[in-house]
C-alpha cells in the first residue's frame, strides 16, 4: 500500500527527519516506525512515543523506589468532607 501524508506539523517533520538521521534510515521508514509505535504495533506495546524521560528509566535502586512510594502515601488519602 502507498500513502501520502500532508499537513505534517513542523515539529513532527523535524522529529521524523531527526529519527531518520539518527538511525540512518529513510524518512519513509522513520514515518512507518513512528506510526507503528503510536498504534501499539511494536514488540514492546508499553512504549510511548517520546524519549524525554528515557534516561531516568531503571535508575532508582529498590530502596529509593520504596522510599518514594512511602513519601507519597499521604496522597492516597481521601478527604471525605470534600466529596459530600
Amino acid at each position: 500500500m502507498q500513502l501520502t501524508l500532508r499537513g505534517l506539523s513542523p515539529e513532527l517533520e523535524a522529529y521524523l527527519q531527526k529519527l531518520a538521521t539518527e538511525e540512518n534510515i529513510s524518512l519513509n521508514k522513520a514515518a512507518l516506525k513512528v506510526l507503528a509505535k503510536g498504534a501499539g504495533l511494536t514488540e514492546n506495546k508499553k512504549t510511548i512515543i517520546g524519549q524525554d524521560l528515557d534516561h531516568l528509566f531503571g535508575t532508582w535502586a529498590d530502596s529509593e523506589a520504596e522510599a518514594f512510594l512511602e513519601s507519597i502515601k499521604s496522597c492516597e488519602q481521601i478527604d471525605q468532607d470534600f466529596w459530600i
